[in-house]
């Protein structure tokens, strides 16, 4: 999961890691825990982070700079201590057995659950919410980007709209300005002008033309060739 240079497969690596802990809740009498594991963290939580990074794209050429100098090495020795307190924790709970567990799920998993969390384990809680609720507030201030100039209000975008002259107003269409482009050019013929009638073309020239391309030319606004 860690390794992965693609966020979309890091958080499908997730998903599974997610899922089986799930079934290590399951295994240890812990239904609840199970079952809440897989619908709001591996159902809800993540399919959202899969969205969001679906929605805006990801670039996989991300820099590899250290914005902090040693990094890479403290994250190696955290990851290191981490891993060695859970296999011993992981260790001593195998040798020793649940103690317990019995008692705890007596009324059932999920009253025993809440009598843990909401008489000994209250203040611990509060503080695991109060944590995310800082994490959040914190990734909205870190996310949002701030205005370095004030905004312009409708009245000052209107006086620097107007205020040069030129064309305030939308340019005219093709239909009262014809356009001068040598793709929609009238082709003529090689003649002079002659009185406009409806046997005639755009430009005044006789609308007759010969087939040879040699003798055909560009017609011009207003009949000049």
């Amino acid at each position: 999961m860690v390794m992965a240079a693609n966020a979309v497969y890091s958080a499908m690596f997730l998903a599974m890691t997610m899922i089986i802990l799930a079934v290590f809740y399951l295994t240890q009498d812990a239904p609840f825990l199970g079952v809440v594991q897989i619908v709001v963290y591996t159902g809800a939580v993540l399919m959202l982070f899969l969205f969001v990074l679906m929605l805006i794209g990801v670039d996989t050429a991300e820099s590899l700079k250290e914005t902090l100098r040693g990094q890479r090495i403290a994250a190696v020795v955290a990851g290191v201590g981490f891993g060695s307190a859970l296999i011993a924790g992981i260790g001593s709970v195998t040798t020793t057995g649940f103690a317990g567990l019995t008692q705890a799920n007596a009324g059932g998993n999920v009253e025993g659950l809440a009598t843990l969390i909401f008489s000994r384990y209250l203040w611990a809680f509060e503080l695991t919410s109060a944590l995310l609720i800082t994490a959040a507030v914190g990734a909205m201030v870190l996310a949002q980007r701030q205005r370095l100039e004030q905004r312009k209000t409708q009245r000052e975008l209107a006086i620097e709209r107007f205020r040069p002259g030129g064309h305030p107003t939308p340019q005219p269409n093709p239909a009262s300005t014809p356009t001068t482009t040598p793709s929609t050019y009238w082709p003529c013929c090689l003649t002079a002008p002659t009185p406009r009638n409806p046997s005639q073309g755009a430009c005044g020239h006789v609308a007759s033309c010969h087939a040879d391309a040699t003798v055909l030319r560009t017609c011009h606004p207003h009949g000049h060739i």
